[in-house]
């Protein structure tokens, strides 16, 4: 009888486990998503606003990425702004869209775990890159054709997309790094299922006495981004507003 009982406890908490929802995130992006130590800052805040959940994430970074390594569309979608493909492919070396499958690949293995997963968030930051080299005229486009082809190859129509907007930085071709923040801005607030962080705080630094907006973030930086990615996730899982300003409290 006393195994019985044993045994019967042990198959309710199987079930209960089993039963536990699970929110799985997406982070990808270039350098500044690749400093971004989900440790520091991402999963304590997970655990603070998902206390009766799982939450599992991959991520997928490299630093100087263009957004073409995720889009395998870009070429049609940079022809018809006018972009000179062949020359802005020059230094490609044949990479073509290197990113996509990685994260098809890595989110069916994390799938694997999380079968009935409750919500996928794709957490961006990423378009320093096009701002420097003169691409941002594609880009809001292509940013919409990769959550378009992420919903449809993730089978997730559902997917919300949380849109790190690139810092004040502005060193290098200030109008086309404007229009790359903008178009961030615009790609979140247009999707049902989007919203945007501010990155502006985040990267202040001082240089020999004097404060500078850097490109790369600081640490409390990159743990305040991880906690803002979740924070304005909980919002469009949790069928609320997100905060409008890209600084959720």
């Amino acid at each position: 009888m006393k195994h019985l009982i044993l045994l019967t406890l042990a198959l309710v908490s199987l079930a209960s486990a089993a039963d536990k929802p699970a929110h799985l995130f997406i982070l990808t992006g270039q350098s500044n998503m690749a400093g971004m130590d989900p440790k520091l800052g991402f999963e304590p805040e997970a655990k603070i606003v998902f206390p009766d959940a799982d939450v599992a994430y991959i991520k997928v970074a490299v630093g100087g990425m263009p957004i073409r390594y995720w889009v395998n569309e870009w070429n049609d979608i940079a022809t018809k702004h006018g972009v000179n493909v062949a020359k802005a492919r020059e230094k490609d070396r044949s990479k073509g869209t290197i990113f996509h499958p990685r994260i098809l690949e890595q989110f069916a293995a994390m799938l694997k775990e999380h079968p009935n997963a409750k919500s996928v968030t794709f957490c961006w930051m990423q378009g320093e890159n096009d701002s420097k080299t003169g691409l941002h005229t594609p880009y809001a486009d292509a940013l919409k054709q990769l959550i378009a082809n992420l919903r449809r190859d993730l089978k997730r129509p559902d997917l919300n997309v949380v849109i790190g907007r690139i810092s004040d930085h502005e060193r290098i071709n200030p109008p086309a790094w404007k229009v790359v923040r903008e178009a961030q801005v615009e790609v979140a607030k247009g999707d049902a299922h989007g919203a945007w962080v501010d990155c502006d705080d985040l990267n202040d630094k001082e240089v020999k006495g004097v404060m500078t907006n850097d490109l790369h973030y600081t640490k409390p930086g990159y743990e305040f981004l991880g906690r803002r990615f979740v924070r304005q996730a909980k919002a469009l899982i949790e069928g609320q507003k997100p905060a409008e300003n890209g600084r959720p409290q």
